[in-house]
């Protein structure tokens, strides 16, 4: 699943070539789509920003009408200069916004809708999110607010994965920021102190922000590396799945403990 540091990377792509420039065409070739008129109703309406929160992102319309995007596991954002092949199947096209110059692709979104933006604000799914790991001031204070607040007994692992606690953290970073503060992906929450909690956001937050810039680190510490030597003790890196989604934890037990 594209995490925060992807579809901010991915929004100000999009913003770029759609901000400020003359709509062309719109296309919604998905056949969920077929009958939401959605080239009728933002025809002649300019894309006046393009922001993100957490995995979500928005393309805001004049007239008070935004797109909302999440692409869960298969969804991809692409844009192409006008002409240029597409990386995927043009089969694949849920919506496609054309100017002169580009082709911006959203591919296999799984929730695409056309909203009012008051809507953006007030939608339940929306309004639940907690702070946005890639915000320019992080709400620590809410994040270990709404961190206290849900089940403790669960692991701090997979509490950093939802999104009601700390919008835009997916397993990757989850993993790396845990091993960097040394903090095992297993702890109970009740039994992670605020500093070390902070301590793994702090750790995660600006590799994020760096792969959202385009400088993703050459090397992980533990994601993917299931088996393999610990870059600092040579533990082999345990794996195992985590959560009510199964989603797969990496972690060095020596490192870790």
């Amino acid at each position: 699943m594209p995490e925060g540091d992807t579809i901010l990377a991915a929004a100000r792509r999009v913003g770029a070539a759609l901000v400020g420039q003359p709509i062309v065409e719109i296309e919604t070739p998905q056949p969920r789509h077929a009958l939401d008129r959605w080239a009728e109703r933002l025809d002649g309406q300019a894309v006046r920003a393009v922001d993100a929160r957490g995995k979500h992102l928005f393309i805001r319309f004049d007239g008070d009408l935004t797109l909302h995007s999440h692409l869960r596991m298969t969804g991809q954002w692409g844009v192409y200069r006008r002409g240029e092949r597409w990386r995927r199947s043009p089969r694949r096209a849920w919506l496609v916004i054309r100017t002169e110059q580009h082709e911006v692709v959203e591919f296999d979104g799984p929730v695409l809708e056309l909203m009012t933006d008051s809507r953006t604000r007030f939608d339940r799914r929306l309004a639940a999110l907690g702070p946005d790991v890639l915000a320019e001031e992080l709400d620590e204070s809410r994040f270990l607010a709404l961190l206290r607040a849900a089940d403790d007994s669960r692991a701090i692992g997979e509490a950093l994965l939802d999104q009601r606690v700390l919008a835009g953290v997916g397993n990757m970073w989850k993993a790396e920021g845990c091993f960097l503060a040394g903090i095992d992906p297993w702890r109970r929450v009740r039994d992670v102190t605020d500093a070390e909690a902070l301590a793994v956001v702090r750790e995660l937050r600006p590799l994020m922000q760096a792969s959202a810039e385009g400088r993703r680190p050459g090397r992980r510490w533990v994601y993917d590396r299931a088996g393999l030597p610990c870059r600092r003790c040579a533990t082999p890196i345990a794996a195992r799945g985590q959560g009510d989604d199964n989603r797969t934890a990496y972690w060095c037990p020596e490192c870790q403990a």
